[in-house]
């Protein structure tokens, strides 16, 4: 799911400007999923910790490098997160199409049955997977007529999903690098932001700025792997899913 996203704007003449969003926010979803798969690991069911989603906020460093290095990271955690949002969105919309989304889980199994089950007389239905991606293959058993709109939503939804859990995990894998960067680099970034600092007093503005534009960067390492497991477990399912059926 492509957007445009703004730039960063930085304003060294307004200090309200220099907290507000890289990009701006949607509107919050209703039931957006965070605890995927509440059966394994106990970090994986932190709900705490998944639930909490936001946009990035930065705050301008003076130094125009690390200012473009915390507007990339900001830029590509927004990104990541939209992807996540939209693969749980699809789940969503293909669990209550299907009468199985009656518990907090992204688990795509009982859809699937419950697919065949509905269409199996009429149609062959088959989970396919190449590499990362995968699609839900239609069948006429008989005449050749379409299969009906919410066969096609869920081919449609399995599509989403299958393009956003792998966009979630490429991107994931970009900002680890990203967030690598800034946070093996603190000290000496600290030095480069009193260095280019005019003043005492500036200096200080400036430090504040930079340790709460670290602190969302760790926010935002904590949620990405949150991401990129949920996003890898979706795909672990859909092959055991795949490989079942074989």
């Amino acid at each position: 799911m492509s957007r445009l996203f703004c730039c960063c704007c930085f304003s060294g003449e307004n200090l309200e400007d220099e907290r507000q969003p890289l990009l701006q926010p949607r509107p919050p979803e209703q039931s957006i999923v965070t605890s995927a798969r509440q059966t394994r690991s106990a970090a994986h069911t932190d709900t705490e910790t998944l639930r909490r989603s936001g946009w990035l906020v930065m705050r301008r460093v003076g130094v125009s490098e690390l200012d473009q290095r915390f507007s990339d990271v900001a830029e590509t955690f927004n990104k990541q997160q939209e992807h996540y949002e939209a693969m749980v969105r699809h789940i969503i919309n293909l669990r209550q199409t299907y009468g199985c989304n009656h518990d907090n889980t992204l688990f795509l199994t009982e859809c699937v049955k419950n697919i065949r089950a509905e269409h199996g007389d009429r149609y062959r239905v088959a989970l396919h997977m190449k590499g990362y991606d995968f699609s839900l293959s239609v069948v006429p058993l008989g005449s050749e007529e379409l299969p009906p709109p919410h066969l096609r939503l869920a081919q449609d939804e399995l599509k989403g999903v299958s393009h956003d859990a792998k966009a979630t995990i490429s991107v994931g894998t970009k900002l680890q690098e990203l967030i690598g960067w800034l946070l093996r680099s603190e000290e000496r970034m600290a030095e480069q932001v009193k260095e280019a600092a005019p003043n005492y007093q500036e200096q200080r503005r400036l430090g504040e700025n930079l340790q709460e534009s670290l602190k969302e960067v760790r926010r935002a390492k904590e949620l990405l792997l949150g991401y990129k497991q949920q996003a890898g477990e979706v795909l672990t399912e859909v092959a055991q899913i795949v490989g079942a059926n074989l």
